[in-house]
């Protein structure tokens, strides 16, 4: 979704979607999983990043956060750049990412 369509009207009756119960919810088109794929199933939560406070230049901070909303994940994406960039070959004694 963009911005300008989150901006429109919504048709959808909310009233009635939160009266709603898991027993009124028509679930009769839902395929049944099968033993075989539920044995295959594995939980897969999201990484958690450690928290970590670090000290930049004033100006840098204020251009990743002139970049907007989710500015901390650029930041992220910059570093990872530069790691990987910056990463040693195996058979040396420096660590990998």
């Amino acid at each position: 979704m963009n911005a300008h369509s989150m901006k429109e009207h919504s048709e959808t009756d909310w009233a009635r979607v939160d009266a709603l119960t898991d027993d009124t919810i028509d679930t009769s088109d839902i395929k049944s999983l099968t033993d075989a794929q539920l044995a295959r199933m594995t939980l897969r939560a999201p990484r958690q990043s450690p928290a970590l406070t670090v000290s930049v230049d004033p100006e840098v901070l204020a251009w990743f956060r002139s970049q907007g909303d989710g500015f901390e994940e650029l930041i992220n994406v910059a570093l990872r750049i530069y790691a990987e960039s910056h990463k040693v070959d195996s058979s040396s004694s420096s660590p990998n990412l």
